[in-house]
């Protein structure tokens, strides 16, 4: 596959958390802000790039039998790496993002990049896989994001743009809002989807 088709893939046609349905619960748990999902996307994506090089890489050397608990420990690593940056170079993400950033791990995404593409494709076919599927789900958390800071709090990355004395939909930040948001998200996706078929 060329690197290049791999945009569209990741970012719409295989939209991660809105298409495959995949990596929901960071997607729900971190969106009631912005900035918080801006973390995490970058956090994933950054895992993403650097687990499914490794697999693709190594592809010829893991054992099928295996296969699974080789790409946890190679994903569990690099999960460990972005968690060490997070907390040196960016406490305040480290902190707001909390116990999402080691849950990584056993996110759907990667595990399912490394075993679908990753262990059947070139390093730069897999890397180009990894950057844009973890844009996508970057794109996706911002959507959800804004949806959700901006009627629940009042704020758009952090700075209100209404009164402290305003009242905002409470509802949208808590985890309930969440699911209703993602429900309208998704019924628009599908809509989208039969209208261009």
């Amino acid at each position: 596959m060329r690197p290049i088709q791999n945009i569209s893939k990741g970012i719409l046609r295989e939209n991660p958390v809105f298409i495959l349905v995949l990596g929901l619960c960071p997607a729900l748990a971190v969106t009631d802000s912005m900035v918080k999902a801006i973390g995490m996307g970058l956090t994933t994506t950054f895992v993403l790039i650097l687990s499914n090089a490794t697999v693709s890489i190594f592809k010829d050397s893991i054992l099928e039998k295996t296969r699974s608990t080789v790409f946890l420990v190679i994903i569990a690593t690099f999960v460990t790496v972005a968690d060490l940056l997070l907390k040196t170079f960016f406490p305040e993400f480290d902190k707001a993002l909390g116990i999402y950033v080691p849950l990584i791990v056993i996110n759907s995404i990667i595990l399912g990049r490394a075993e679908k593409f990753a262990q059947k494709n070139n390093v730069v076919s897999s890397i180009f896989d990894g950057f844009f599927m973890g844009i996508g789900f970057t794109i996706a958390l911002l959507f959800l994001g804004t949806i959700r800071e901006t009627l629940g709090n009042g704020s758009f990355l952090g700075y209100k743009f209404v009164s402290e004395n305003s009242n905002t939909i409470l509802f949208f930040i808590l985890p309930p809002g969440a699911f209703i948001v993602y429900g309208f998200i998704i019924a628009l996706f599908k809509y989208i989807y039969k209208k261009n078929k």
